[in-house]
């Protein structure tokens, strides 16, 4: 998506620079170079948040029902005294602007690039977040000495966006409102049936990789009474088989659809629809049929989700539903593979600001209103219900809390780019990614622009 030129400016009444409050302990070293303080005579410092949408509690807010939306009053309330006490301790006033989504994105190529940012902190969606970090418009964690921290590393209150650059800019809250990852779901009773172990006992012990799943495919698959080892959305699919195998195909300014990992997947793709002939044949007229094949009791893996168990059939189904993570590809580690693409809206501190670190300090106690206990703050009910068990759960939270990178399905490529040429085996996985590179750079040229 190319980014909008015009130039919207945001006017603020600016006072004499004097120095924020800090909190206890070492205050982090100014990094800004640009804008003068939005401070006041008496040393209070105004800190912005630029958004695209409301948000709820800041100074601006006196009362719980400023939120015309609230239902949880429990912590509506604990929110807005965690905000006093923030103002107290910082000796800050904090307040968003609602700049609108095509707003948002001008303040960041204009007023950055100028060296006055609009406001101290942004709130972005990845298709504005990154592209400003790749173009050096943020100010990085490292900078402030808070990539490598507890802040990060245990994913309590904070999480950060690994860009695969050597440097991180881009965090947010770390709390769940639900689970939005794709694991694998199975058909345990089917597997069992077959004598063959239960794929969570092969995840556990490193043992559940891409040759053992498709072996698994061609015992299940019973094509004359209409059993296939897989049925699934080819995207979801897509996303996890890279995921799985280390790479990605748009996430970074140039594509890796022709690196070798990325045709591995293309090929393993190929293979099980039309040399093994373990997946149901694609019906591109009706995409639900490929997946709610399972609730049927005629597939042995799909893809799965909370709202894919409540809508398409879990815990009342007559045989047991597992869920698993994606096997380990070739190409991939186990250890260090991501579990599916990331989304979302993301902060991003951008450069020329005065005394970044204090920015940070803020929005991360202002995210830790339920200091540190995160039983208190996170409210996963309905989602543990869909997994039916405890362990189908661990495995899609695990998951959820390593998400990647990888953009292709956000780029507008519509039916240019599919996996159903590939599965109708009207092309190879090297050929199909020769042919869809230069659409797939071109869109990457326009997004990072």
């Amino acid at each position: 998506m190319k980014r909008i030129l015009s130039v919207l400016l945001i006017s603020f009444m600016l006072m004499a620079m004097v120095g924020a409050a800090g909190c206890d302990g070492e205050k982090t070293e100014n990094n800004g170079s640009g804008t003068d303080s939005r401070a006041s005579s008496d040393g209070e410092r105004t800190i912005t948040i630029g958004t695209w949408f409301d948000v709820y509690y800041t100074s601006q807010h006196n009362s719980i029902y400023d939120d015309p939306r609230v239902s949880d009053l429990v912590t509506a309330e604990l929110e807005l005294k965690n905000m006093r006490e923030i103002e107290e301790r910082y000796n800050i006033k904090l307040e968003y602007i609602n700049l609108t989504f095509n707003g948002i994105q001008e303040s960041i190529t204009t007023s950055i690039m100028a060296g006055r940012p609009d406001v101290d902190v942004y709130l972005t969606d990845l298709q504005f977040g990154i592209p400003a970090v790749l173009s050096n418009l943020a100010t990085s964690l490292d900078s402030m000495g808070l990539a490598g921290s507890d802040a990060f590393t245990d994913n309590i209150v904070m999480k950060s966006l690994n860009l695969q650059q050597p440097e991180t800019y881009l965090f947010r809250s770390s709390l769940l409102s639900s689970i939005s990852v794709y694991p694998m779901g199975f058909n345990l009773d089917m597997i069992l049936e077959k004598n063959l172990e239960n794929p969570q006992d092969l995840y556990d012990r490193g043992e559940w990789t891409w040759d053992v799943w498709q072996q698994y495919l061609v015992e299940l698959t019973d094509t004359e009474r209409g059993i296939y080892g897989w049925s699934g959305y080819w995207t979801n699919m897509l996303h996890g088989l890279l995921h799985s195998n280390g790479t990605s195909i748009a996430s970074s300014p140039v594509t890796t659809v022709t690196s070798t990992p990325t045709i591995q997947v293309f090929d393993l793709i190929y293979d099980i629809y039309n040399l093994q002939r373990t997946a149901r044949p694609w019906d591109e007229s009706e995409w639900t049929i490929n997946n709610k094949l399972y609730a049927e009791g005629r597939s042995g893996f799909w893809i799965t989700s909370d709202w894919l168990m409540g809508e398409q059939g879990g815990g009342e189904l007559p045989f047991e539903v597992g869920v698993v993570p994606w096997p380990t590809g070739p190409s991939g580690n186990r250890e260090t593979n991501t579990h599916g693409p990331v989304g979302g809206n993301w902060y991003m501190i951008p450069k020329g600001i005065e005394d970044p670190g204090l920015v940070y300090d803020v929005i991360f106690d202002w995210h830790n209103w339920y200091n540190f206990d995160r039983e208190k703050a996170e409210d996963l009910e309905w989602s543990q219900n869909q997994y039916i068990t405890e362990r189908n759960f661990n495995y899609a939270l695990m998951m959820e809390m390593n998400t990647g990178f990888d953009i292709w399905e956000s780029m507008n490529l519509g039916d240019d780019f599919s996996m159903v040429e590939i599965m109708n085996g009207e092309a190879s996985g090297s050929s199909y990614a020769a042919s869809v590179e230069l659409l797939i750079q071109d869109a990457l040229d326009n997004f990072f622009g």
